[in-house]
């Protein structure tokens, strides 16, 4: 991890290829809709802040975070549904070095 004093660099690319993923997964998840659309919500959000041309790392790794907690939060209900999102929540960590 850098100094505190400096901001953590986010793989953009990497975080970019996540967002597809999810995105492309989470039109399979029938769960809890309320849960399923605030995932959904904040995928949308993410993409936007890569796809802004003004490229903020912090602004990644607080969606980043959110999406996490989400994924957390919606794991038990959609590993039933054979949506892996562990996995995600396991790839965020490690983009944002966790």
């Amino acid at each position: 991890m850098g100094k505190p004093d400096q901001p953590q660099t986010i793989d953009l690319e990497r975080a970019a290829e996540l967002v597809r993923a999810l995105e492309r997964d989470l039109e399979k998840v029938s769960g809890n809709q309320q849960d399923v659309q605030r995932l959904r919500d904040e995928v949308a959000t993410l993409r936007n802040v890569l796809d802004s041309p003004v490229q903020r790392h912090h602004w990644v790794k607080d969606s980043l975070h959110d999406i996490r907690s989400l994924l957390e939060e919606s794991l038990d209900e959609a590993v039933h549904e054979g949506i892996t999102l562990g996995r995600y929540a396991a790839e965020i960590g490690r983009i944002l070095g966790l």
